[in-house]
């Protein structure tokens, strides 16, 4: 990392002027990683691997939406919400087809040429179509070796770049529907009526089509940061590559609790990744858990992935806990979208809005 704070900003100018991203970086045929990609030393030593015999004991839960009864299916949605935050869902009614052509699309886009992307770069929040390398690449300790293409809640055609316009939509659409039958499973799981979530939550979705290419020097820098969604859901779409790993608690033979561990989410074929957002922590109490994951940089790539964001489409929208066993109290304070993204990108190098300053006066936070 540079040391002398002008020297960086002037990097980072450079970097972004380009309005060519990492993949820019790539073509232009580097060999090493630029200092401003560079991670603290003691953050990749904090964020090493955990020990082999911890893989080969987790497992992030595969869930088959088409096999079992709704009681089944309710039960399984439950104990991956309480539990670890992540599942995975096969059978899930979004084809292999619009699957595979969404990995292409933006594939395609993220490899078109410089000049065809650069009327997309933006940092403008008031697009609703924008391509960048790192949102937060001014604000960040260090930079991700990623570019991204969002796409908010149904652009119009015109503003959608060609490579996606006849794709992107329908896939939306999809994983809308998959986020309606997953959300109503969650709000049987917490006792309520199967709309609740639905009427809650689902009235806005962001489309985020990253792009990972291959690093010189992976242990360097970091696909994406350790993190926490700010969303109600999201549902992952990821091509062979992997790379996605989840912060576990882990306890030892004796059943001791250790310090937490990363795992592997390996890409299972035919399935979407999808983990609980810390909005619906929020909403559900702490009863549902939002758990930090991270991608980690590769030699191998480029690695293509589809996020979805099941979020709301309004900043003003207040999110309340609910209390739904009888008894007990509200772990959090009632606030608002805007609040909580407020503390979020005011928290240096972090992206997790639940800690203390969304908690209620009598609660710690626990991390």
């Amino acid at each position: 990392m540079a040391s002398d704070p002008a020297e960086r900003l002037r990097a980072l100018k450079a970097f972004d002027d380009t309005k060519a991203g990492v993949k820019g970086l790539v073509d232009a045929g580097v060999t090493t990683v630029p200092s401003i990609f560079h991670h603290p030393p003691e953050s990749l030593l904090l964020d090493a691997c955990p020990p082999h015999h911890h893989q080969q004991h987790f497992t992030i839960p595969v869930i088959d939406l088409a096999a079992g009864d709704r009681a089944g299916l309710v039960a399984q949605v439950k104990a991956a919400a309480e539990t670890v935050g992540f599942f995975q869902v096969v059978n899930h009614g979004v084809p292999q087809s619009a699957m595979s052509d969404m990995l292409a699309c933006v594939r395609r886009f993220h490899e078109s040429p410089a000049e065809a992307k650069g009327p997309y770069y933006t940092r403008d929040p008031g697009r609703r179509v924008q391509y960048q390398s790192n949102f937060d690449l001014f604000q960040s300790p260090a930079a991700n070796w990623r570019d991204t293409l969002f796409m908010e809640t149904a652009p119009a055609p015109e503003v959608v770049p060609p490579e996606c316009r006849a794709v992107a939509p329908e896939y939306a659409r999809l994983v809308r529907e998959l986020g309606r039958a997953l959300l109503e499973l969650l709000s049987e799981a917490l006792g309520l009526d199967p709309r609740f979530l639905e009427q809650e939550c689902l009235d806005g979705l962001t489309v985020a089509g990253h792009y990972y290419p291959a690093c010189p020097e992976p242990r360097l820098t970091m696909g994406t940061t350790r993190h926490s969604d700010p969303s109600f859901l999201t549902v992952l779409l990821q091509d062979a590559v992997g790379g996605v790993q989840v912060l576990v608690d882990r306890l030892d033979e004796d059943g001791n609790k250790q310090p937490a561990a990363w795992v592997d989410v390996p890409a299972v074929p035919g399935a979407l990744m999808v983990n609980v957002g810390d909005y619906l922590q929020l909403v559900s109490n702490d009863r549902f858990r939002s758990i930090e994951h991270r991608v980690v940089a590769s030699g191998a790539g480029p690695r293509v992935s589809v996020a979805c964001f099941l979020r709301t489409d309004t900043s003003t929208k207040v999110l309340t806990p609910m209390i739904t066993d009888g008894h007990g109290e509200a772990r959090y304070k009632s606030t608002t979208v805007a609040e909580l993204v407020k503390h979020n990108q005011s928290v240096n190098g972090q992206s997790c809005c639940l800690d203390q300053q969304s908690r209620t006066t009598s609660q710690t936070y626990n991390g």
